[in-house]
């Protein structure tokens, strides 16, 4: 192999057809029967085997919208999670520019969950030592995954609203010279895997559904990776509006709020450095619980969900789709299709990064809160928590002086950390993030020459 580990371009993740035909015969049988096969990397992508995008198209009796809600399933990428590419992506730019190298280097992976596990996974596979960093807190399945993959765990105080603590170990660290982080929530590969990647993909999800655009996508910003593709849908689609989700009780971006929540797999109290400010169009807040009721609704409740309507097969075909970050997602999906006044030809696109197989334990402790958790509770919650949902809470920021106090809160956040108010000023310009992105050509070419 020698310094490039053997891995897939950009192009190659976004159109699997692109892979020599050897190589993704025997990758789709590694995904089959050895998950740590190192061919597993030309998996990472949204295309199944038959090169379609993995996808659901929601019954609208759950969503209670004339809109079509087209979720992408991120659940079955190599490691479980979409974080796994930007995961692949960071190391590999890192490898191609000779700053990452076997058996000298020791991964950093900052995280509150699946790119934690995801570096993990990549690290397993191309032959790197990975030390995940990621609050002590958070769900116990993320912990046990980590460690399988045989990366060491580094946890500091809090959960899912103290990741700056994790930046902070991170800078602690790589004080190391041996130490190299795959810093995700400022480092542009996870930018551009996204932007070109799921955003594409996005694009072609739609293909044949309603009238085949995109009006709106919807996704909270975690590292702010995944609202990348908001760029790709806007280069598309100039009239889709890209709108930020953030949990009601931590409104950092709406309002500075900066309290706790139970929405794992988002990131807060912060505008990250990878955050396009100028394509986001909303901001929309949605409460922690709704996710976490939401989540067991459509986990135990077919029977419920058939009785209001949502036909059995399809009720049913939603078991084990999402996680709690993915119902944060629907649900502002469904807000903002009816804020909108979208009709039944108009798509909104959103992402579940996940399944259901890193949450049993968060259904379990939010069971533990509830006297009972009977079919009539979870028929209060369905019509509480999806029928009910309403297009409040939504915060328009598409005037340039509402996006001023975005850039300020990302000055905020990363001046301390040795960005140049120079650097942070030139992400005020779309060419910034032309030229970021134009990088994925150049990047192609060298995996391609290296490995």
């Amino acid at each position: 192999m020698g310094k490039i580990p053997f891995g897939p371009t950009y192009s190659e993740m976004l159109n699997p057809s692109l892979i020599a035909p050897e190589i993704r015969k025997n990758a789709l049988a590694a995904k089959k029967n050895d998950e740590l096969d190192p061919l597993n990397l030309f998996n990472i992508t949204w295309k199944d085997e038959n090169d379609k995008v993995r996808k659901v198209v929601l019954p609208k009796e759950l969503t209670g919208t004339k809109a079509n809600i087209v979720v992408l399933l991120g659940k079955d990428f190599p490691s479980g999670s979409h974080k796994v590419g930007p995961a692949y992506a960071t190391l590999i730019e890192g490898c191609v520019d000779g700053n990452i190298l076997p058996g000298k280097h020791t991964i950093l992976g900052p995280s509150t969950g699946n790119f934690g596990i995801g570096v993990a996974y990549i690290c397993k596979l191309m032959g790197y030592k990975a030390v995940v960093i990621m609050p002590d807190n958070m769900s116990k399945e993320r912990y046990d995954r980590i460690r399988q993959y045989g990366a060491e765990l580094d946890l500091t105080p809090g959960t899912e609203s103290d990741v700056i603590l994790t930046l902070q170990r991170t800078y602690e660290l790589k004080k190391d010279p041996k130490n190299r982080p795959l810093a995700q929530f400022e480092l542009m590969p996870n930018y551009r895997f996204h932007r070109h990647v799921t955003g594409n993909s996005a694009i072609e999800a739609v293909k044949g559904i309603g009238n085949g655009r995109i009006a709106c996508f919807t996704s909270a910003p975690g590292s702010a990776g995944t609202m990348a593709a908001g760029d790709a849908i806007k280069k598309a689609f100039p009239e889709a509006k890209v709108a930020a989700l953030e949990p009601y009780e931590c409104a950092t971006l709406t309002t500075g709020g900066r309290g706790q929540h139970r929405i794992e797999g988002i990131g807060d109290k912060m505008c990250t450095l990878i955050h396009n400010i100028l394509n986001t169009d909303f901001v929309v807040l949605i409460r922690d619980e709704d996710t976490v009721q939401g989540l067991k609704v459509i986990q135990d409740g077919a029977d419920v969900l058939e009785e209001l309507g949502v036909p059995r097969d399809q009720a049913v075909a939603l078991r084990g789709l999402f996680g709690v970050s993915g119902i944060c997602n629907i649900l502002g999906a469904i807000k903002m299709a009816k804020f909108l006044r979208l009709g039944p030809e108009d798509n909104v696109v959103t992402i579940a990064t996940d399944g259901f197989d890193r949450y049993p334990s968060v259904l379990e402790d939010m069971e533990k809160r509830y006297l009972e958790v009977e079919p009539f509770v979870l028929k209060r919650w369905a019509r509480d928590v999806f029928f009910k949902a309403d297009d409040d809470q939504i915060f328009d920021f598409r005037k340039m002086e509402n996006k001023e106090r975005l850039f300020q809160q990302k000055e905020h956040d990363w001046l301390p950390f040795g960005y140049s108010q120079e650097y942070l000023d030139s992400m005020r310009s779309p060419e910034f993030w032309e030229e970021e992105y134009a990088l994925v050509k150049d990047y192609d070419q060298e995996i391609k020459e290296k490995r």
